[in-house]
């Protein structure tokens, strides 16, 4: 494992941040952390960038303890936090070579590592602007820049798109992808939870402190599947068409959501061919009918009210 915390827990007095957290990540993954504000993800992301000292309970990270062995973690990291310090008086190129040189790259090698990772983050026409002057999406681009100098093997990354347009998102994103496909292992935070489904390899769902589910995208939506839930559109009198179908013998229960009718079939019933017919045998025109979609977004919200424990 490249990553692993076993019994990891942080208390703030009474306020526990973290609670026994049981994490595995293996090398390559691109890892999804998922949660609401306050649910620990950034409080585990500063513990394995050896920012903050666990309570008690263990992490490592590339085999070595954080804590014990902090010094031999940091060369193989890379941090990138939710915010951007203000550099007000420096230009990107000077920036970037401002961090080489705190990773002791030196003369030629350090010219070429930052015009690599200029190229890399597509920054290289900005290298004479100020840093200041950047606008948000490019100063995110900018730190993601500053942590790849010394080439590490695994990112850190809290939240990387909060606060950017649609456009800058999605350049992040995918320079994301690239850095994936390069091998690096990615931990990412993030509420934009479309946009982990498509970059993430496995994900992690945790609130208040505790690890709710680990694993793949489908697993987290096979868990999250509450039978077969049927959307129905009819044209006209819908209330009339909800009480009919509410007495159909595979249908549990029904509700009325966004214009339509939901229908929650028994736990083994998966056809629903059946409650067409009975429509349109009662003279019913319907618009639309079709299985409910479970997404990433419907599992976290599922999960993380208890409806699967």
């Amino acid at each position: 494992m490249i990553i692993q915390t076993i019994n990891l827990t942080k208390r703030y007095g009474k306020l526990v941040a973290l609670n026994n957290l049981h994490l595995d990540i293996e090398e390559g993954e691109c890892f999804g952390y998922i949660g609401p504000n306050g649910a620990g993800k950034t409080t585990t992301i500063k513990i394995l960038a050896t920012l903050l000292q666990p309570t008690w309970g263990e992490a490592r990270v590339c085999g070595h303890v954080v804590g014990y062995e902090s010094s031999k973690i940091r060369p193989l990291i890379g941090y990138v936090p939710d915010f951007f310090g203000a550099y007000e008086d420096m230009v990107v190129q000077e920036y970037l070579e401002f961090f080489a040189s705190a990773y002791n790259i030196q003369g030629a090698q350090r010219t070429r590592v930052v015009g690599d990772v200029l190229e890399l983050t597509d920054l290289a026409y900005k290298r004479d602007s100020l840093v200041d002057g950047l606008s948000r999406g490019m100063k995110q681009r900018l730190s993601v820049a500053r942590v790849l100098l010394h080439d590490p093997k695994v990112l850190l990354l809290d939240e990387p798109a909060s606060g950017l347009d649609p456009r800058a998102r999605i350049e992040m994103r995918e320079l994301l992808k690239e850095l994936w496909r390069m091998g690096k292992t990615i931990v990412i935070s993030s509420h934009i939870l479309h946009e982990l489904a498509e970059l993430c390899t496995t994900i992690g769902i945790i609130e208040q402190g505790e690890l709710l589910f680990h694993g793949s995208l489908e697993e987290a939506v096979r868990r999250a599947r509450m039978g077969t839930r049927v959307l129905i559109r009819v044209l006209e009198q819908q209330d009339l068409a909800a009480q009919l179908i509410e007495k159909h013998e595979s249908v549990k229960k029904i509700e009325i959501n966004n214009g339509y009718i939901v229908a929650e079939l028994d736990d083994d019933v998966h056809d629903f061919s059946s409650l067409a017919q009975l429509l349109l045998a009662n003279k019913f025109r319907i618009n639309e009918i079709k299985e409910e979609e479970v997404n990433l977004e419907t599992a976290f919200m599922r999960l993380t009210k208890g409806i699967v424990q």
